[in-house]
């Protein structure tokens, strides 16, 4: 028996899956939401008022909130290990938008361990964070889009305590670029889907892949911990080496 609910926040669907649970999991998910809802007053930069908003529009360095600070600290951390193409810097702007996301659901998924809840799956705008098992008392299976036609799934992963990630421009269209080359669009690569040991992880380093375009799947092959899967625009898939364990 699972309770399930989805709701529109952070411009996206975010949906929350407890498995097993009783009661308290209908407190335990209200939290949750409630939770993005405050990640989005801080951290979206289409809201006047939020943190992020005020920092770019001249806020000084003693009025950010220590969570600002560390979010900031990780972005600047994630830059480092992708050779600068993992860069929230837009002209002068800061977006922290490309950690944020997979930072916010590991942490909700932190919230829902902590309230004993073990079987779960929590997705805002297709990236995963799964947690034990299904209601079947299996993996989880996710399904790979393909970015040429939404309505297709054209590969299944099983994962369980694993976040799996999709960067591409099927449905924003060119929104991540290569800060080597920003007035490039990035046209040799369709979508990159990583898993990795949390959503976290496996969110962060789709976005840097992504900006890097077809030697994305290189760099997720040398990163420990991580798997990839790759389609380039002539619709021919490049996976790493250990993918397949998770294929099905």
């Amino acid at each position: 028996m699972s309770m399930v609910r989805t709701e529109q926040i952070m411009g996206m669907p975010i949906t929350v899956e407890a498995v097993g649970a009783g009661a308290a999991a209908k407190v335990s998910i209200d939290e949750i939401f409630e939770y993005f809802r405050k990640i989005d007053a801080r951290y979206s930069t289409y809201k006047k008022d939020s943190e992020i908003s005020r920092i770019n529009g001249g806020l000084a360095r003693s009025g950010w909130s220590e969570e600002m600070r560390r979010i900031l600290e990780l972005c600047e951390q994630t830059k480092q290990e992708t050779d600068g193409y993992f860069d929230i810097n837009h002209n002068g702007q800061l977006d922290p938008s490309g950690l944020v996301k997979g930072w916010a659901i590991n942490q909700a998924a932190g919230q829902l361990r902590a309230t004993d809840i073990a079987n779960f799956r929590i997705e805002a705008g297709g990236d995963i964070q799964a947690g034990g098992h299904n209601s079947q008392a299996k993996p989880w299976k996710i399904g790979i889009r393909n970015p040429f036609n939404r309505d297709e799934i054209i590969k299944v992963v099983e994962v369980s305590n694993q976040g799996v990630a999709t960067s591409g421009t099927a449905i924003r269209g060119q929104h991540i670029y290569n800060p080597h080359a920003p007035d490039k669009p990035i046209t040799d690569i369709a979508s990159l889907t990583v898993i990795g040991p949390d959503i976290y992880e496996a969110d962060r380093f789709a976005t840097g892949a992504f900006a890097m375009g077809e030697q994305g799947i290189a760099f997720i092959e040398s990163r420990p911990g991580l798997e990839g899967y790759m389609i380039k625009p002539d619709k021919t898939a490049v996976f790493t080496s250990g993918f397949e364990r998770y294929a099905r």
